[in-house]
């Protein structure tokens, strides 16, 4: 073989001529829609294959060095080449002392054209001992396709480079799960993004790529049909993407999919965008149920079988996925769909798969109106965080979320038409929920405020204005789930009026009263005595919807418009936020008679289904609240709603609850140890604890921060004051807030309950023992009261 500068020069020349030739491929006739695009990348693998191998011949590969095999990885080793891509390639020797030399004579060529070249020199044994140290290269090395040389070479690597991942891969999956994870927070997602990394956002081709990895390691079965035409999708437009461009671009933003859609045969970016969302979804869904079969389960000690840790009736955290109890019957069940996504939401951990395909399979569609649990268990998915993301993609993958909500179907992987959107519509939906769950605590109805930011935008994509189509959408919707008229009414006018605070605040002059007037006009037509109840939910929808947009939406100038303009409103706006609790009844006079006459707490309970409504009453000198939240909670029951009043000697409560996990107690139990409670002999707050510790929530901590809000109640004068607590549920909260007012000698008057999917609005009407309602006296109470909730 010649040495020196000659080769190198005239090898040169050779590769300019590849890259003129590259570039009259990429000017030339595959131009016919997607079929053009594959044809391109068959055409550059033909075109580099050949250079190559006629490089390789030149240079002596094949004939005056034996034990000498020039392999292609990568994209040119699957026969994926696009446009403007580096070359992965390997020279594979058997330890041939001449091998430097035939290495220059190839690689030269090529930098000098200025072809991107990734390349290695190694012997079998070593380059299967860098495999074994480095996953990217074991990867890559599944790829390998022998070019020229020494072919027998080629396969004893490529033999022994699938044997050792096969023996290898379940221990290497963890490192392979978490570069991904890696990956994906650098590069975003594909599904659902404006401006999605094709090749390196989750769902995109590296992603494709570990799925046959896996598969090669026969951990799971081969992709099939769904997934190889998501892999053509991808790569037609990645082609299509860097002819364009004439450069190494993976991310497609809204220009280029413009240029690029046409050539695809798309009648549009849009159409396109939402035909790759889909696509970029499949891919993702498929390596998330990749990792969870793939990556052997986490056992116990001794080598037991996962626990089972109930998260909710019929659902248990199985290991480290979401699955269904022992005994739970999903066609008996209609709500136990609605709660195994709660649970996944809540915990931050996926559904299994096998648990999905048996509600796929046997969930019965929910009846209108819903049933109370199936609205409360919506509430606690909408209001979980961030885990609501994952657990609702689960469910619209498998087809459950469209059973719930058939209205999703115009929206899923629709492309935003405003450059400032980052999201397509439906994940843009799901995001304002996962902002508005930071914010429960602002407003004086948490559960229509998560339903006002999952429907607020489910009137776009069609040629009307989207606000009132989705007034109407969101009416029908409020009606199927069993909405109340009162709510259905905040509902539809919170998705009607979602841009009536931003668009006022930062076109009109908010110091002008006529704007003011206008506003508060609109409130007042669109739902008229909860006019002020409306203004607080549009002013979190806003910040809500702001933040889930895009960077740059929420800023402090417009978060100080909003709060300026709101607070405008609010002054004219009448109301005290809260309404006292209706007197009591016939048969609960009865009861507060029982209990004065004997001297020891009383108990009724009825129920209709697996719900019960609770009255309890107890002497004047007894204290109510706190014993009888804790009893319930001890026992499991989880308080919806509870109303408390005083009356004639006595102080009487009604609880509406249901069990957390398993039935009803038994009545006589409940009764007995409510009255072990009111006496002082039950120990609640240590029981109470240790139950917290042993049933404390798999996951992340709900987003919102405990808040205390004062108001002046006219009726029962100057010496008792309303405080509205609202916070994140917890095991044994009314409890503690019951203790912390008793430790602050706060008598309690009435109070009125509300626990609305994973937050609470708890309003107490109270005074000091002692003296008046005063400044320092409400701050040791409001202190009290956020430590107990904290």
């Amino acid at each position: 073989m010649a040495q020196g500068v000659g080769p190198r020069h005239g090898g040169g020349q050779d590769a300019v001529g590849l890259v003129e030739a590259t570039g009259r491929l990429l000017d030339g006739k595959h131009r016919h829609g997607r079929p053009g695009a594959a044809a391109l990348r068959a055409a550059l693998v033909d075109l580099y294959e050949f250079w190559l191998s006629r490089a390789a011949t030149a240079a002596g590969v094949d004939t005056a060095q034996p034990g000498v095999a020039l392999v292609a990885v990568g994209g040119l080793g699957r026969r994926e080449l696009v446009p403007c891509s580096d070359l992965d390639l390997v020279l594979l020797h058997n330890g041939n002392p001449g091998v430097g030399e035939l290495a220059d004579a190839l690689w030269y060529p090529l930098w000098d054209a200025k072809v991107g070249l990734d390349h290695a020199v190694r012997t079998p044994a070593e380059a299967l001992r860098v495999a074994a140290e480095d996953l990217r290269t074991a990867l890559g090395l599944l790829d390998a396709r022998h070019l020229a040389g020494d072919s027998e070479l080629t396969a004893r690597l490529v033999t022994a480079a699938r044997d050792q991942w096969r023996r290898t891969a379940r221990k290497r999956l963890p490192e392979w799960a978490v570069a991904a994870r890696r990956r994906w927070e650098r590069s975003g997602e594909i599904a659902q993004s404006a401006e999605p990394d094709l090749k390196h956002g989750r769902g995109g081709l590296r992603d494709l790529g570990l799925l046959d990895a896996v598969a090669a390691a026969q951990l799971a079965d081969r992709p099939g049909a769904e997934l190889r035409a998501a892999r053509e999708l991808l790569l037609d437009v990645r082609t299509e993407l860097r002819r364009e461009l004439r450069r190494d671009r993976d991310v497609l933003d809204a220009p280029d999919a413009a240029r690029v859609a046409p050539a695809l045969d798309f009648a549009d970016r849009f159409a396109l965008a939402r035909e790759l969302s889909g696509a970029a979804r499949t891919v993702a869904y498929a390596v998330d149920v990749a990792l969870r079969s793939a990556v052997e389960p986490p056992r116990s000690r001794f080598g037991r079988r996962p626990s089972r840790t109930p998260l909710d009736e019929g659902v248990v955290l199985h290991g480290n996925e979401v699955a269904l109890a022992r005994g739970a019957v999903p066609a008996r069940d209609p709500v136990l769909l609605l709660r195994v996504a709660a649970a996944s939401a809540r915990s931050g951990r996926p559904i299994a798969l096998g648990t999905l395909r048996t509600l796929a399979d046997s969930a019965p569609e929910l009846r209108t109106p819903w049933p109370p649990g199936a609205r409360r268990a919506l509430t606690a998915l909408l209001g979980a965080g961030e885990g609501m993301v994952d657990a609702v993609e689960a469910l619209d993958r498998t087809g459950l979320w469209s059973r719930l909500f058939p209205e999703w179907g115009a929206v899923r992987d629709l492309p935003p038409r405003e450059p400032v959107h980052s999201w397509t519509v439906d994940r843009h939906l799901v995001r304002t929920c996962v902002a508005a769950a930071t914010l429960t605590t602002t407003v004086p109805r948490p559960d229509l405020l998560l339903l006002g930011a999952l429907l607020h935008d489910i009137g776009k994509g069609r040629e009307v204005d989207h606000s009132e189509l989705g007034a109407a959408i969101a009416a029908q919707v409020a009606a199927r789930i069993g909405l109340s008229d009162v709510d259905a009414k905040l509902v539809t006018a919170m998705v009607r009026h979602h841009l009536l605070l931003p668009h006022t605040a930062t076109r009109r002059d908010i110091g002008d009263p006529e704007t003011v007037r206008r506003v508060v006009g609109t409130l007042e037509a669109a739902a008229g005595s909860e006019s002020a109840a409306l203004l607080a939910l549009l002013h979190a929808l806003t910040r809500a919807d702001s933040l889930a947009t895009g960077p740059g939406v929420w800023t402090e100038w417009k978060a100080g418009l909003l709060a300026e303009l709101t607070a405008r409103c609010g002054r004219l706006l009448r109301g005290h936020g809260f309404t006292p609790p209706e007197p009591v009844d016939e048969i609960q006079r009865e009861l507060v008679a029982t209990a004065v006459r004997s001297g020891t707490g009383q108990m009724l309970l009825s129920s209709e289904g697996n719900v019960a409504t609770v009255v309890l009453a107890v002497p004047a000198r007894a204290e109510l609240l706190a014993p009888a939240a804790g009893v319930l909670a001890l026992h499991s029951l989880e308080v919806h709603e509870a109303v408390l009043r005083t009356h004639d000697g006595g102080h009487v409560g009604v609880f509406t609850a249901s069990p957390k996990f398993g039935s009803l107690p038994d009545l006589t139990l409940l009764r007995e140890r409510f009255a072990r409670a009111v006496a002082g002999g039950l120990g609640l707050a240590q029981q109470l604890a240790a139950k917290e510790r042993d049933y404390r929530p798999a996951g992340p901590a709900g987003p919102a921060c405990p808040r205390v809000l004062w108001f002046d109640e006219e009726a029962s004068g100057a010496s008792t004051v309303v405080l509205e607590l609202r916070a994140p549920d917890r095991i044994g909260l009314l409890h503690r807030v019951a203790v912390a007012l008793r430790a602050c000698a706060a008598e309690v008057h009435w109070a009125k309950v509300a626990t609305l999917g994973g937050a609470v609005v708890d309003s107490f009407a109270i005074s000091p023992l002692d003296g008046g309602p005063d400044a320092a006296w409400r701050d040791r109470v409001e202190k009290a009261v956020l430590a107990a909730a904290g």
